[in-house]
């Protein structure tokens, strides 16, 4: 006899009081418990307005249901939902009543989507891409998740996949006719096909910094000489006091994060200590700390006096500016945090640098992903090296074929994943 899981149930939505609530229901078990609430089941995916009752006949709620058969639901299996006011003293009463019923339990934490891969609904990439939607906070976040959802990243790779075996069913005929007299000569198809995998892999690869910076926000760094206006920036562009400013030099001893969002983009502005030379212990840790952030970060801003410049080294892309605009005879090129000259060009020229990053992003969004597609390429560098040696190597270079095959069905979650789902479910609610 075939196993069969439990019929799960939870609030889909978020707790508290609302305007609606819904309730899902998934499982063998999911109609019957439908039944029992209200009655006869409505047409498959036709909503219907029911009276839910208790067991003891008294009313419940009157909520609009939905019947998805198995097959043409979320999760692959049947599944009700009731659409409840949203009240919390409803909701409590029809999750009791649930909870009573032989054969249901509460959901766990994203256990309707592990049952939408577990069913073949999803691949392991949606999976990621519905975790990255219901967290998107951005544009950006939600366009990119958005194509991930929709299976644009399984469909790339399920492309690849399709030439590589292409690929090794033509070495592999090769080597089963290698006796024959006038065998065929499949290299020129074959490295063909392997140097456009590896062209797309390399422009995916390369992408993935980016796009995992979309999806988890970049960070900007303010950096400069201590009492240079950093944290006086910082409020400016956050339109709030989030730092504290002062007059004595040293005042920011750890770095502040402020949360925003440019055109889209997800960013975080930190605010880090001055750099200078200092022989005070705290202060010490804090321009580290600042000296590390400001490395590991995508862009930094610079604030110099006119007579002091931080010793640490801008980049080309980094953004340069003198402080305290309003205190200079020639302002150009300078900045107030107190006065707000300045700033809405620096937010239109950091925008605009970030904006050009995320033009570069590829559909692949997480390191999983990179470390995949990078153990792929450089399978198919063995096979393409392997395969230049002549016939006599065409064995291995299939097997290398193979592996490279591997790797890409790991990123849709067809082999190698089993110790990653955990960890990748419990980042979704229960109801989800």
């Amino acid at each position: 006899m075939a196993y069969e899981p439990d019929t799960i149930f939870a609030l889909a939505t978020a707790p508290g009081k609302a305007g609606v609530a819904v309730v899902r229901i998934s499982g063998s078990l999911a109609a019957l418990a439908g039944q029992t609430l209200f009655g006869a089941l409505p047409d498959p995916r036709m909503a219907s307005l029911r009276l839910l009752k208790d067991r003891e006949g008294r009313r419940l709620d009157q909520a609009l249901v939905l019947y998805f058969q198995k097959n043409s639901s979320f999760t692959g299996e049947d599944v009700v939902e009731l659409h409840l006011h949203g009240s919390v003293a409803v909701v409590n009463a029809v999750l009791r009543e649930l909870s009573d019923m032989d054969g249901l339990r509460l959901a766990e934490a994203g256990e309707f989507t592990r049952r939408a891969l577990e069913n073949g609904c999803l691949d392991l990439a949606q999976v990621e891409g519905l975790a990255d939607l219901i967290d998107a906070e951005t544009e950006a976040q939600r366009r990119q998740a958005l194509r991930v959802l929709s299976g644009d990243l399984g469909n790339l790779a399920g492309g690849w996949r399709a030439d590589l075996i292409r690929a090794a069913a033509l070495i592999e005929a090769t080597i089963d006719f290698a006796d024959e007299d006038v065998p065929v000569d499949v290299t020129p198809e074959v490295n063909e096909l392997l140097a456009g995998v590896r062209t797309q892999l390399d422009s995916e690869i390369a992408g993935v910094q980016t796009a995992e910076r979309i999806r988890t926000g970049f960070e900007v760094a303010i950096l400069g000489a201590p009492n240079v206006g950093k944290s006086t920036l910082l409020n400016a562009l956050a339109g709030r006091e989030a730092a504290i400013t002062s007059e004595y030099a040293g005042t920011t001893r750890d770095v502040i994060e402020v949360r925003m969002e440019l055109n889209g983009l997800p960013v975080t502005l930190l605010d880090t200590a001055g750099l200078r030379e200092t022989e005070d212990f705290v202060e010490g840790i804090g321009i580290q700390r600042a000296r590390e952030r400001a490395e590991a970060a995508d862009l930094r801003i610079f604030l110099s006096s006119a007579d002091e410049f931080p010793d640490f080294e801008p980049l080309p892309s980094d953004v340069v500016r003198f402080a305290k605009a309003d205190t200079l005879d020639n302002p150009e090129n300078a900045i107030s945090g107190a006065t707000g000259f300045g700033v809405s060009e620096l937010v239109a020229e950091v925008t605009e640098k970030l904006s050009e990053r995320a033009g570069r992003s590829g559909i692949a969004t997480r390191e999983r992903h990179r470390v995949a597609m990078t153990r792929a390429s450089e399978s198919l560098d063995a096979a393409r090296a392997v395969l230049a040696l002549g016939p006599e190597h065409y064995d291995i270079g299939a097997e290398e074929l193979r592996t490279a095959i591997r790797a890409l069905d790991s990123i849709v979650g067809r082999v190698d994943v089993e110790n990653l789902l955990d960890e990748i479910f419990s980042s979704f609610c229960i109801g989800k």
